[in-house]
């Protein structure tokens, strides 16, 4: 399988940290996925690596294991793993946050303010993975994805590595009310992961391309491009303010927010397929549905399989 840039022609695979189970006995595992092949770690759990220094976890993946054969991905979190979310990080989604919002001032306010916006996104269970489906709430009637790079942090505090990441948003519900803000961020479906996670030792992330194209029926109806060097907040400051009043003994997600916001007339439909492509990360694409009956199957400890 090869990683995609962009929307340009494929590139050659890049090396991810994978969680995987087994085709053959269903049996899970942790390995690291090179040249599309998927070799395994003696490790118990992605949360396990994440109790690790970044040295050590890189001399760790220095020396993988047998070949894993007929491997199918998993969601790149698990144990007490949190997703977590940055907003108003770019000034397209100020723009964005102040055309849709009632509030508008406050996005101005919290864009230029000393302290980030971070909220709560996911727990690792039920993150959704490259070719599941993404939802839309049915009791919202504006909804867009937000592409966004995102950071693995383990226990230390250190950036382990990178994923893609679809934060999805209900642009109706947070424009009615910022304290709304959950309800337009944390439901089924919301919470879209890379399969891979990109070792930070082996890429830049301070300025890759950043590129989402939204089709309907096989037909682009929305695409945009955007860098992570037009990020206002240093990918460190981020960090610090997360860790700054809470423990992560297995780590953290921390989605950096997104440059690309459409209209605001447009918004997403069920069938739409979103795909988004950060050079040197990866590709996440995903089908859209609405509603949270597509999800009853997510629950603690039951694993939902990427497309082979």
């Amino acid at each position: 399988m090869r990683e995609a840039t962009g929307h340009g022609p494929p590139k050659l695979p890049l090396m991810h940290i994978v969680r995987y189970r087994r085709g053959q006995d269903g049996t899970p595992g942790v390995g690291v996925r090179d040249d599309g092949v998927v070799r395994e770690l003696p490790v118990p759990s992605v949360a396990a690596l994440l109790r690790e220094r970044v040295a050590d976890l890189r001399a760790l993946l220095g020396a993988p294991g047998d070949v894993v054969e007929d491997a199918r991905l998993l969601a790149p979190v698990d144990g007490a793993t949190e997703v977590w979310a940055a907003g108003v990080t770019y000034l397209r989604s100020r723009e964005a946050r102040m055309e849709e919002s009632s509030e508008a001032d406050i996005y101005g306010r919290v864009y230029e303010a000393a302290r980030p916006e971070l909220f709560f996104k996911s727990a690792a269970w039920r993150v959704v993975v490259d070719g599941e489906p993404v939802a839309i709430r049915a009791d919202s009637g504006l909804d867009v994805p937000e592409p966004e790079l995102a950071l693995v942090v383990n226990r230390f505090g250190e950036i382990a590595g990178y994923l893609v990441c679809n934060d999805m948003s209900s642009r109706a519900i947070e424009g009615e009310n910022p304290l709304y803000l959950p309800q337009a961020k944390v439901y089924a479906g919301a919470c879209a992961l890379s399969a891979g996670i990109r070792p930070v030792w082996e890429v830049n992330g301070a300025d890759l391309a950043v590129a989402v194209r939204v089709t309907r029926d096989g037909v682009a109806v929305w695409s945009g491009t955007t860098s992570t060097a037009r990020l206002k907040r240093p990918f460190a400051e981020l960090v610090d303010y997360l860790f700054r009043a809470d423990h992560f003994p297995d780590g953290a997600v921390l989605s950096t927010g997104t440059g690309l916001a459409p209209a605001m007339d447009f918004t997403l439909q069920p069938a739409d397929v979103v795909t988004i492509a950060i050079d040197g990360i990866g590709e996440l694409t995903n089908p859209v549905v609405v509603g949270k009956e597509h999800f009853e199957h997510q629950r603690p400890g039951i694993e939902v399989e990427s497309r082979p």
